[in-house]
């Protein structure tokens, strides 16, 4: 059998291009922010994880430019090598310091932190539990680390506590889970997590990714929001959402990072972060901790929106954080909104099956703090249009 035949045969991409409903790959020709240029239209843009607006801001844009007049436009090694800057070491320590940990090790990118934390941790007689709705670095993470992976239903602890109980005591044990669940919207339930985790000698890792410089009074993520960030073993986050760059990290303390540094084959065998993001990053961190009013701004817009999909009676999901899903049910539906909404001049995320069960797909929604309320009425104009008057449910 030839291996390239299943890329012959699987014609859902070009099928799509042919009917004009192809939703993926659009080209931007602006600036990532709150309305941006798409197929040489304006466009709200509401799929984006620029959180605090801080891509465009000239600060950061400034300090990139800074740095990479200082130490160039890439490190050409790794940081295990010769790929170490004075700057990435700054970052490090910066970022241990905000999120109340001993020590902060970071990644080219939040898929590969993942990565490296699971398949340098783990191993075969370690056993990883995660939840189902669980980002894909999380699960690609564990594949990775040959240890045994128990998946337990969204939020259910009950299922959790079972599986945890079962569990021979000479196996080591990490909960993994998402802060906040990126399609969702909602939290990981981490006063139950915390507390199983104690019961049954695990440890807890958890993927902030949209939770920090987002969740919580100053940002420090979904356990400030829950008032628990002591009891998270390991805390990882992207800088490609609130900080305005690209790349992750973990936190944690000082010997089990040091393990990951000379065991994780994503830290060790990758190049490390250009200069230039490594600066964003630091600025990004320097401006959510002296001007809080972007958090508070990004809250109230995702609010707002909540109680005005609530009002014209859209089916928004319960999220706790600045994405809101909205279920549009089937793929074809969702395929035609979301064309109809970017030929109005909104943009959206569609999610469909297999990424969910088919009948449950949503259009994925993001705020941020750079949007304004002309902006948000509009989209809402668009959205009632759309998904009310055009392709009401009973139409698919």
């Amino acid at each position: 059998m030839d291996l390239f035949e299943k890329c012959y045969a699987d014609t859902r991409a070009d099928d799509l291009r042919a009917e004009g409903l192809y939703p993926f790959f659009h080209e931007i020709t602006s600036r990532q922010q709150a309305v941006v240029d798409i197929d040489g239209r304006r466009t709200v843009m509401l799929g984006s994880n620029n959180y605090l607006g801080l891509t465009s801001d000239n600060r950061v844009i400034e300090a990139a430019k800074c740095a990479m007049d200082k130490f160039g436009s890439g490190c050409s090694g790794s940081r295990y090598l010769n790929g170490t800057l004075s700057i990435h070491n700054e970052m490090e320590r910066a970022l241990a310091s905000f999120f109340g940990k001993e020590e902060a090790i970071s990644f080219s990118t939040g898929f590969q932190t993942n990565l490296g934390i699971l398949s340098g941790l783990c191993s075969r007689h370690d056993v990883v539990y995660m939840d189902r709705a669980n980002h894909a670095s999380l699960v690609d993470g564990a594949r990775l680390c040959f240890a045994q992976v128990r998946k337990y239903p969204h939020n259910n602890m009950e299922a959790l506590e079972e599986l945890l109980a079962r569990c021979p005591e000479d196996r080591g044990k990490l909960i993994a889970v998402d802060g906040v669940f990126s399609m969702e919207g909602d939290l990981a339930d981490l006063p139950d997590l915390v507390r199983l985790k104690k019961s049954y000698g695990a440890r807890l890792l958890v993927d902030d990714s949209h939770g920090a410089g987002v969740m919580g009074a100053t940002g420090r993520g979904t356990g400030e929001h829950f008032g628990l960030m002591d009891e998270i073993d390991l805390y990882m986050g992207t800088f490609s959402k609130s900080f305005a760059s690209l790349g992750g990290f973990v936190a944690g303390s000082h010997k089990v990072l040091d393990y990951l540094k000379h065991n994780a084959r994503a830290y060790i065998f990758s190049a490390s972060m250009p200069p230039p993001n490594v600066a964003a990053v630091i600025e990004a961190l320097r401006i959510l901790q002296a001007e809080p009013e972007h958090l508070r701004r990004l809250h109230e817009n995702a609010d707002y929106m909540r109680q005005e999909f609530r009002r014209l009676g859209l089916p928004a999901g319960q999220s706790s954080a600045p994405i809101i899903p909205i279920s549009t049910y089937w793929d074809d539906r969702t395929f035609m909104v979301t064309r109809a909404l970017l030929n109005q001049g909104v943009y959206v995320n569609p999610v469909v099956s297999p990424a969910v069960p088919p009948g449950q797909a949503i259009l994925r929604t993001s705020y941020t703090a750079a949007h304004n309320k002309e902006h948000l009425d509009y989209a809402l104009e668009q959205f009632a249009d759309v998904l009310l008057r055009k392709y009401p449910q009973a139409d698919v």
